[in-house]
């Protein structure tokens, strides 16, 4: 029996994007245990998952659970993390290990020089590598993503209005500037004829209080009132999603759903667009092509650098209309 460790800390759509390597291992190495390292806030993401056998966690430092894992006597551990955390657990645990290559000078020249040296492979690919010297290929299957049945949520649950399908719209983000304005969402609303429910944490709250205003009764506001799986399971029974660059559009991914994916600062160039194998025309990507200021980062800030948000502001609203309403 071989025993693995990989190894993602964070954060919602970086995990699930390491799901193939998960189950590629367990489905192509005999007699493995696959085990996990996280952190806390993120377990939920995996615990249903099939491939994984031990899922570690860690609040703040990895001496928090360096014994536990030092007794686990590991094969191979696979950092898919790759930063000086992970890198620490790589060196006090000496074992056989192995990395994916990060593109983090060539995102350098593209922001700051506008020089495209962007690798045309996705980060799923980057990390499938990782493990390929185990005779690990990719099977083609995509992303995973398992909702515990405690957190599925009941369609009957939802306002009548909603029973006979709507759109979901993930309408947070951990930069502003990859996150579509709020101005922009109610002028698609009242434009669309089919139900949208809101998704996002209990921060976009407020934000989608003052979407539901403005359109009325067609918005259901679902931010911050589901867990991060109970909100999966509302994407996984949409019809169609609309997302920034964000952890629900890997989650709808997962699902093979029709995703209407909105780029702001970032750019699908680095590597992180939607990855559903065999279901590409499923994923219709709206960003502003050709804008010098873009991309102005390889995250996203607060506010706009230039104080304009063309990349935002600019994207075709009634694109965006005929892609939902189609």
């Amino acid at each position: 029996m071989k025993k693995i460790l990989i190894i993602r800390f964070s954060s919602i759509g970086d995990i699930v994007l390491t799901t193939p390597v998960v189950r590629c291992l367990k489905q192509q190495l005999d007699e493995v245990d696959i085990h996990y390292l996280t952190k806390l806030q993120y377990r939920s993401l995996i615990e249903a998952n099939p491939y994984i056998n031990r899922i570690f966690t860690i609040k703040d430092k990895i001496d928090e659970v360096l014994l536990e894992l030092n007794n686990e006597d590991y094969d191979y551990i696979i950092d898919l993390h790759k930063n000086f955390r992970s890198q620490g657990v790589l060196f006090k645990l000496q074992k056989s290990s192995s990395t994916f290559k990060k593109a983090n000078f060539k995102k350098w020249l593209i922001v700051n020089l506008k020089i495209d040296r962007l690798p045309d492979i996705h980060i799923v690919d980057r990390y499938l590598k990782a493990v390929e010297f185990l005779g690990i290929k990719n099977d083609g299957a995509g992303l995973d993503y398992f909702i515990p049945e405690k957190d599925r949520v009941e369609i009957t649950s939802l306002p009548a209005l909603f029973l006979d399908g709507y759109i979901g719209w993930a309408i947070g983000g951990n930069h502003n500037t990859k996150i579509y304005p709020v101005e922009k969402i109610i002028e698609v609303c009242q434009k669309i004829k089919s139900p949208v429910i809101l998704l996002g944490g209990k921060e976009d709250y407020e934000k989608a209080e003052e979407i539901k205003k403005a359109v009325g009764e067609r918005i259901f506001n679902a931010c911050g009132k589901f867990n991060i799986n109970q909100s999966a399971s509302l994407v996984w029974q949409a019809n169609k999603i609309v997302t920034n660059d964000t952890g629900l559009m890997h989650i709808a991914a997962a699902f093979k759903k029709e995703i209407i994916s909105l780029w702001g600062n970032t750019i699908p160039g680095f590597g992180m667009y939607p990855y559903m194998p065999g279901f590409e025309n499923r994923s219709n990507i709206l960003e502003v092509k050709n804008l010098k200021c873009r991309p102005c980062s390889k995250l996203g800030y607060k506010k706009c650098p230039k104080k304009h948000f063309d990349c935002m502001n600019r994207i075709d609203t009634a694109k965006l209309v005929q892609l939902i309403e189609l």
